[in-house]
């Protein structure tokens, strides 16, 4: 890593800059990027989804949130990087310029195609000197796309840094049937279209690729763990277009598009349409938060269209789940759920596992269901102490045997033809301190406090979010992380607008939405908890007829037991037993028939026995 930071440190001297910033995003600000974007993971070593670096002349250091802060710290030891603690996955601008600021600084810059449009702005602002001079500009230090006509020479490079870079995705595009999609593209255009109209414009510009995949009813392999494709589409009033990779579309994905009305170009031509014209647009709508800067900057240089700055509509509108989606979740937690009663049953019986090889041993068992595709996400499976870091993943160098005591925090999922699941469960191996087992009951107890609300029409996940915390915040206990979040039809596992979480989030919860609850408390060098079901949000039966307001309540889609053994009975309340109780007849209904081992049979049902 030093090797490579003071190839950028010379590169800077060439253009000019004291600060280079890097985030972990993608020109389309995804959550989970390919490879070939992976410049903050290359140049740090840190592989987390979350974090902001920065490169100066002198130093360097790596921005992230409570769920990495032990994982960043082990990763960058030994590099030039210093770990900074943030409370939010990204660093804000005054906090970068703060640091900045602490030695003579001159200009500041990022790569305009993995900087969102909004951050950009506001780096541009927060670095504009008192005599109104720039202190922040773009250049592209790393191999990004050196032939895209957007790029002038002021954003062009001197060289590329990232010899070895992988290359960009071409995985081949499949079409999402109607019969596990529940709604045709035709359907989802009109709802989108009419959204677009209510925002002053007449066509948008989408970016995010989980968004594209819903809207179009296509999924790909582009993304680890995420059925998606490298793509951008601008959606107008009586058609769209679709930018690709011609090398990913079969002749029958072209005849589905072509179908629905929806052109293709070139991945690379979207710089150059939206900077010169796009033919039928007047007015351009684009996320400025989702949208890369060098993009947002090409919009804005169009003299022969307007745009408007405003949230894509098509995440409200993908949230709520329709019946076919919600049948297909339903099916794939039956799936999952066969899957994990095997494999805990071989958990328990079986000596000699790792970290890895137990995590191996889960993903075999989902293979072998009818649908898998992936998992949804790469498997935390932390042991003792590696389950105190929140997104731990295994790997040689740190893979540990698992011992006949302490606790299994493992945290997993798989991507399912019909439905994404999200899992975790902590597994107590053998004997327990009364830490432990103190704060298993806690977490246990946050999770089902919130897993019976029942809330108005209105409510937003920040006002449940206390209910989780509240048992362990009587204790002074916390965690840093969220407390859920929503989860995509055979998509992305982390799903918005909608979440559990202490700080704000406007967007309200709706019937229809899937969504986690997954507390959990964190004892660095000790152990880790975390209990975590796969929610819908239905309609709770209101015993007035006479209320106008419709009330929600939460419906657990996970099917799999919830170990016992750690609880300290005298912490629960009657009606949490009660709810633990009735989870797991619900568990066991569902299950035994779908069990064809006797062995498997009898271990579900000792699972699952009435505590």
């Amino acid at each position: 890593m030093t090797t490579r930071v003071e190839a950028l440190r010379a590169w800077m001297r060439q253009n000019g800059l004291s600060a280079y910033i890097i985030p972990s995003t993608d020109p389309h600000m995804g959550e989970y990027v390919p490879d070939h974007w992976k410049t903050r993971e290359w140049i740090t070593g840190f592989n987390g989804s979350a974090g902001t670096a920065v490169v100066t002349l002198t130093r360097a250091a790596l921005w992230t949130d409570s769920r990495y802060w032990l994982a960043a710290e082990e990763q960058t030891a030994g590099t030039p990087f210093e770990v900074i603690r943030c409370s939010r996955n990204v660093a804000t601008a005054e906090e970068l310029k703060a640091w900045i600021l602490q030695e003579p600084c001159g200009q500041v810059s990022a790569n305009p195609w993995t900087l969102s449009r909004e951050s950009a702005k506001e780096f541009e602002e927060c670095f504009r000197g008192g005599d109104g001079k720039r202190f922040f500009t773009t250049h592209i230090p790393f191999d990004e796309i050196t032939d895209e006509p957007l790029l002038d020479a002021s954003l062009g490079m001197e060289g590329a840094l990232w010899t070895d870079r992988p290359p960009l995705p071409a995985s081949t595009i499949e079409v999402h049937p109607l019969e596990l999609a529940g709604r045709m593209v035709a359907e989802k255009l009109v709802d989108t279209r009419a959204a677009i109209r209510q925002n002053g414009a007449d066509a948008l510009l989408v970016c995010q690729l989980d968004e594209i995949a819903w809207l179009l009813n296509l999924r790909g392999r582009d993304v680890h763990c995420t059925p998606v494709f490298v793509s951008y589409l601008v959606v107008r009033q009586q058609d769209a277009i679709l930018y690709v990779n011609p090398s990913q579309v079969t002749p029958a994905v072209s005849a589905y598009l072509a179908a629905n009305n929806i052109l293709q170009q070139p991945y690379e031509a979207i710089g150059n349409d939206l900077f010169a014209h796009l033919p039928g647009v007047e007015v351009l709508q684009y996320d400025p938060s989702t949208t890369n800067d060098a993009l947002g900057f090409a919009i804005a240089s169009n003299e022969h269209i307007a745009f408007r700055e405003a949230p894509s509509p098509i995440p409200p509108l993908r949230a709520i789940k329709n019946p076919v989606e919600i049948e297909g979740f339903r099916e794939a937690m039956l799936r999952d759920g066969v899957a994990m009663v095997r494999f805990l049953r071989y958990l328990s019986e079986t000596d000699g596992l790792t970290e890895i090889s137990a995590d191996r041993k889960l993903t075999s068992l989902r293979a072998e269901q009818p649908g898998f595709r992936d998992i949804s996400f790469d498997t935390i499976a932390g042991y003792g102490a590696h389950g105190a870091i929140v997104h731990y993943e295994a790997t040689p160098e740190t893979d540990i045997p698992l011992e006949p005591r302490g606790l299994l925090l493992l945290d997993s999922g798989a991507q399912y033809d019909c439905g994404t699941t999200d899992i975790t469960r902590t597994i107590p191996l053998g004997p327990l301190t009364d830490e432990e087992r103190r704060d298993y009951t806690l977490v246990l107890k946050g999770h089902i406090r919130l897993a019976t609300a029942v809330f108005p029409e209105g409510t937003t996940g920040t006002q449940l979010d206390v209910l989780a915390r509240y048992a362990m915040w009587q204790e002074h206990k916390n965690y840093g992380h969220g407390t859920g979040h929503g989860v995509g039809s055979y998509l992305s596992v982390h799903e918005g607008p909608h979440q559990f979480r202490m700080n704000y989030v406007p967007a309200p919860l709706q019937a229809g939405m899937t969504v986690t609850i997954e507390p959990g408390i964190y004892i660095a060098g000790s152990h880790g908890v975390r209990i975590e079901n796969t929610m819908l949000i239905g309609i709770s039966p209101d015993p007035s007829p006479v209320r106008e307001a419709r009330w929600f309540c939460l419906e657990p889609l996970t099917l799999c037991p919830i170990d016992t053994r750690p609880i300290i009975r005298e912490m629960m309340l009657a009606d949490e037993i009660d709810y633990l109780n009735k989870y797991h007849a619900r568990v066991r209904e569902a299950l035994m028939p779908l069990l064809h081992d006797d062995e498997d049979k009898a271990w579900l049902t000792q699972a699952t026995t009435p505590f």
